[in-house]
């Protein structure tokens, strides 16, 4: 099985949208999630990642500027018990409120669908890693640019390898409309030690112009703890 290089992935691709990484480091002593977004109107590029009680959220970095909320402002990342959700949107809530009842991953996502902003129809895309180191994804999108059709992909991971994870995204690349990833997710490497290594990398690789914020958590496998970092293109 061929190992991608997630920084070179990022670095030929000016516009990927929003990304999820989850796996396993190369030492085996942690679960590995990242997630990132992108933005190229004023309105998406005004924004940053907060910490909050169980994960994060998105603000505007200038709320005077903020023109739209709807789509761009949700909380990304969301911790149940042992389980962390990570997901480009408000489904991330959705996910929670399933777990908290105690009904699967995917049957919350039976419940949503792509973005309802024609004509890019950009996927929602979500994860959930578990405290045992496994890990799902998923991707909701139009068939083909389609808003007729909602085709939904899961993809489980049981038992990850030391040094690998996978990665999903919004967009193959640029353009207009926004073509959908396609596909399965991407098999890559995680040789990054820890969470500073593997965020400085991942920042750099991402593309100046369109990057906007960067989560990336480490999570011991021996006993839950964990590490985070957050970058933003605008401080506050």
């Amino acid at each position: 099985m061929r190992l991608e290089n997630l920084e070179s992935l990022l670095r030929a691709n000016a516009y990927p949208g929003r990304g999820i990484v989850l796996g396993r480091s190369a030492d085996n002593q942690y679960a590995v999630a990242a997630y990132f977004i992108m933005g190229r109107s004023e309105n998406s590029r005004n924004r940053i990642f907060l910490p909050t009680e169980d994960g994060i959220r998105t603000q505007a970095h200038d709320p005077s500027r903020m023109t739209d909320p709807s789509l761009i402002i949700y909380h990304p990342v969301r911790r149940f018990g042992q389980e962390l959700v990570v997901t480009n949107g408000d489904q991330t809530d959705t996910i929670v409120d399933f777990l908290q009842r105690g009904l699967p991953f995917d049957q919350a996502l039976q419940t949503r669908c792509f973005e309802p902003d024609a004509p890019n129809y950009t996927p929602r895309i979500s994860g959930l890693l578990s405290s045992d180191g496994s890990y799902k994804l998923s991707i909701l999108k139009s068939a083909g640019g389609d808003p007729g059709c909602c085709c939904r992909h899961f993809f489980t991971y049981d038992a990850p390898l030391a040094g690998q994870g996978h990665f999903i995204h919004t967009y193959q690349g640029d353009g207009n409309p926004l073509p959908s990833f396609t596909g399965e997710p991407v098999t890559v490497a995680l040789t990054a030690p820890d969470a500073d290594t593997l965020s400085q990398a991942l920042w750099a690789a991402l593309n100046p112009d369109n990057r906007i914020s960067l989560f990336v958590r480490y999570v011991s496998l021996r006993d839950g703890s964990w590490t985070d970092r957050i970058v933003n293109r605008y401080q506050n």
